[in-house]
C-alpha cells in the first residue's frame, strides 16, 4: 500500500474574496483594513466573512487583533491601511469537520491536537488520508465557537507542526492593565534626618546624640509633589468583550496640608509648600503634614531611636523616654513614661504619665507631672511644681503643689500638700491638710525664717552714712554762704552777672578796673566753686543711699512678713521647727539635690522647735515685722 497523500488547505484559496464588507480592501498583495471604519462595522464585516464559510489565508493575527480591538503593538500602515492577510478562501465543510471542540475555562481555551484524517476520494470506505490543519482555518473555526480574541498563534503553529497528541492552551484572555493611583513624592532632601553621631566643637563625636534628628524646614520649601493618576489599559475576554480596569484612586493634596503648609499649583504640578520656617510633623492618623515651631515625635527617646536631644524650640513626645536619655529644649511635653532627664531652658514642662528614676529641671517655667513621680528629682528654678503623687522624690520650686507626697524632700517659698507622709518639708509658707510619719521615716516641717540681724546692721550703717552726707552737704552750704557775703565778693559777683547778661557796658577804664577786682577775689571764687562741687557730690551720695536704704527695707519686709505653717490634721508623729536664712535676695530653694537632702535630713536637729506631736492640728505664724 502506498504512502498516504496530504490534503492541503490552500486548494481553494482566493475563491472567497468577493463581498468582503465595509472597511476590508482586496488588493493584489493582500487583504487590508481601512482604519477609518468604526470598530462595530469592521467586526460585523469580519463576522460575515467567517459566518459565510470563509477564512483568511496567510493571516497576520497580531495585525488582525490590532485592527479589530486596537490591542497590541502598533502595526505599520502603508498608505494609512493595515495589511491583515494574504487573501480570503472558502472554508469547505469537509475541512471544518477536521476541527474538534475546544474547552474554555477561567479565561483560557484548551484544544486537544491529534492526527486528523480526511476522506480519500479514491477509497471513500477506507480509513482516509492524513490531513494537515491550517492556522487560518483554526482561527475561523474558533471564531464560530465564540473565541474571537487572544489566540496564541505560536502555540497553535507549534502544536500543528508536532506529531504528538497533546492538549494545548490555544487562547487566553488579556486582563485589564490597572492604572496607577495618584500619589505624592518627596521633592525636598531636608525631609530626611541624619542619625550620624553629633560632632562637637572640638572635633570629637558624641555617640549619645545624633547629628540632625529633627531637620528644620525653611519657608517656601517644596515638600511634596502630587503625581496625577494615570489610566490603565482595557483588556479583552475570549469573546472580544472589553474588560475595563478599575478607576485609579485620586488623592486630595489639600487634605494633607496641615498648619504651616499650603498647596501651590504650578506649571510643573501641584506642590505642598512650607509657609513658615519650622519643624516637620506628619500625623500618622490623618496623614496631614504640618510645619511649626514645635517638634513632635512618636518614636520615643532612646539610644537607638534618637540619642540625647538638644533642641532649640518646643518638643512633644508620644513615646517613652528611656533611662539616662536627655531631652533639652524649651517647652517640653511627654505623653508616655519618662525614665530619663528633662531639661527646659524656659517654657512649660508637662509629663502626662509617670516620671520614674529620672529628673525634670526647668530654668524658667512650671513643671507638671500627671502620673506618679517616683525616686525622681523635680526642680523649677523660677516656676511652680505640680504633682499628683510623689514617692521618694526631691522637689524644689517657687511654689509646690502635691496631692500625695511620701518620703519626699521638698523645699520652696510656698508649699501646698493635701497628704504628706514621712516627708521633710521646708518653705516660708506651708499648708498641709494631713501630715504624719511613714514607717521609719519621720515627718519634718521647717518654716524658713529670715535672719534679719545682718540686714538690720546694713540698714543702720546705710542710715548713718546717709545722715553723714546730709551733714556734709549742710556744712559746705554754710561755708559757701559765708564766703559769698563778703562785700568785695558780693560786689564782683553782681557786676559779673550784669555784664554777662548785657545789662551793663563797661568803658575801657572800667573794664581794667573790673579785671583787677576779679584778680583780687579769685582765690575766694575758687574756694566757692570747690565747695559747690562738694555739695553736689554729697547730695548725690545722699540720694543713692536713700535708694539703697529703701531697697533693703523692702527686702526685709518681704522676707520677714507672712511666714507661717498650717497643718489641718496630724495622723502621726510630726515635728515642726524653724530654719534661718539670710534674706539677701538669693533663692532659698535653688539648691542641688544633695544640698536639699542634707539640709532637710540632717542628723542634728536644726533651729527652734515649734511643735512636736501626733494628734490635733497646728497653725503658727512668725510674727516678725
Amino acid at each position: 500500500m502506498g504512502q498516504p497523500s496530504l490534503a492541503t488547505a490552500e486548494a481553494g484559496a482566493g475563491n472567497g474574496a468577493a463581498g468582503l464588507g465595509p472597511g476590508i480592501l482586496q488588493r493584489a498583495d493582500g487583504i487590508y483594513v481601512d482604519p477609518s471604519v468604526t470598530g462595530a462595522a469592521l467586526l460585523a464585516a469580519i463576522d460575515n466573512i467567517f459566518s459565510t464559510q470563509r477564512y483568511f489565508t496567510g493571516l497576520d493575527y497580531a495585525a488582525f487583533i490590532k485592527a479589530l480591538y486596537g490591542h497590541g503593538q502598533a502595526q505599520p500602515r502603508p498608505g494609512d491601511v493595515l495589511r491583515i492577510a494574504s487573501g480570503v478562501a472558502d472554508f469547505a465543510p469537509e475541512r471544518r469537520a477536521l476541527y474538534k471542540a475546544v474547552k474554555i475555562n477561567g479565561g483560557r481555551a484548551e484544544y486537544y491536537f491529534e492526527p486528523v484524517y480526511a476522506e480519500d476520494p479514491a477509497n471513500p470506505a477506507g480509513p482516509g488520508v492524513q490531513a494537515l490543519l491550517d492556522a487560518g482555518e483554526f482561527v475561523a473555526d474558533l471564531w464560530s465557537k465564540g473565541i474571537r480574541f487572544g489566540i496564541d498563534m505560536h502555540a497553535v503553529d507549534a502544536a500543528m507542526a508536532s506529531k504528538k497528541s497533546e492538549r494545548t492552551i490555544v487562547a487566553e484572555q488579556a486582563d485589564a492593565v490597572p492604572g496607577v493611583d495618584a500619589h505624592v513624592i518627596e521633592v525636598c532632601d531636608d525631609l530626611h534626618r541624619s542619625d550620624a553621631p553629633r560632632q562637637l566643637a572640638n572635633g570629637k563625636l558624641d555617640l549619645m546624640a545624633f547629628q540632625n534628628r529633627f531637620p528644620q524646614i525653611q519657608q517656601g520649601t517644596k515638600l511634596l509633589k502630587k503625581v496625577p493618576r494615570s489610566d490603565g489599559e482595557n483588556g479583552f475576554d475570549l469573546a472580544g468583550r472589553v474588560l475595563e480596569p478599575a478607576m485609579p484612586k485620586d488623592i486630595d493634596l489639600h487634605a494633607m496640608a496641615g498648619s504651616g503648609t499650603v498647596v501651590e499649583a504650578t506649571g510643573e504640578g501641584d506642590f505642598l509648600v512650607a509657609l513658615q520656617t519650622g519643624f516637620l510633623n506628619v500625623d500618622p492618623q490623618t496623614a496631614q503634614v504640618s510645619v511649626g515651631d514645635k517638634i513632635i515625635s512618636r518614636d520615643g527617646v532612646s539610644a537607638r531611636t534618637t540619642g540625647n536631644l538638644q533642641l532649640t524650640g518646643d518638643y512633644e513626645e508620644f513615646g517613652e523616654v528611656q533611662e539616662k536619655r536627655v531631652i533639652e529644649g524649651e517647652g517640653i511635653t511627654v505623653h508616655a513614661d519618662v525614665f530619663g532627664n528633662i531639661v527646659s531652658r524656659g517654657g512649660a514642662v508637662l509629663l502626662n504619665s509617670n516620671l520614674v528614676g529620672g529628673s525634670a529641671h526647668n530654668a524658667s517655667g512650671d513643671i507638671t507631672v500627671k502620673g506618679v513621680a517616683s525616686a525622681a528629682v523635680i526642680q523649677a528654678t523660677q516656676g511652680d511644681v505640680r504633682l499628683e503623687r510623689a514617692e521618694s522624690c526631691i522637689v524644689s520650686g517657687t511654689r509646690v503643689f502635691i496631692e500625695h507626697a511620701v518620703n519626699c524632700e521638698i523645699i520652696a517659698d510656698d508649699v501646698f500638700i493635701n497628704q504628706a507622709e514621712g516627708c521633710a518639708v521646708a518653705a516660708r509658707r506651708i499648708q498641709i491638710e494631713t501630715a504624719g510619719a511613714r514607717k521609719q521615716s519621720e515627718m519634718l516641717i521647717f518654716v524658713l525664717q529670715p535672719d534679719c540681724k545682718r540686714i538690720d546692721q546694713v540698714i543702720v550703717q546705710i542710715g548713718e552714712r546717709v545722715a553723714a552726707f546730709t551733714q556734709v552737704a549742710a556744712q559746705r552750704k554754710e561755708d559757701m554762704q559765708a564766703l559769698t557775703t563778703q562785700a568785695d565778693v558780693r560786689q564782683y559777683m553782681q557786676l559779673s552777672t550784669r555784664v554777662r547778661k548785657g545789662e551793663l557796658t563797661l568803658t575801657p577804664d572800667q573794664a581794667a578796673q573790673f579785671q583787677k577786682m576779679g584778680v583780687a577775689v579769685g582765690p575766694v571764687l575758687r574756694a566757692i566753686g570747690k565747695l559747690s562741687e562738694e555739695v553736689k557730690a554729697a547730695e548725690t551720695e545722699h540720694q543713692a543711699g536713700l535708694t539703697l536704704l529703701e531697697q533693703l527695707q523692702q527686702q526685709r519686709r518681704a522676707s520677714a512678713g507672712g511666714n507661717f505653717v498650717k497643718v489641718s490634721m496630724l495622723t502621726g508623729e510630726t515635728t515642726i521647727r524653724t530654719i534661718t536664712y539670710h534674706p539677701d535676695g538669693s533663692s532659698t530653694y535653688n539648691l542641688s539635690p544633695k544640698e536639699i537632702k542634707a539640709k532637710l535630713r540632717a542628723s542634728v536637729p536644726q533651729g527652734e522647735r515649734i511643735f512636736s506631736g501626733s494628734v490635733g492640728a497646728v497653725e503658727w505664724g512668725s510674727g516678725i515685722n
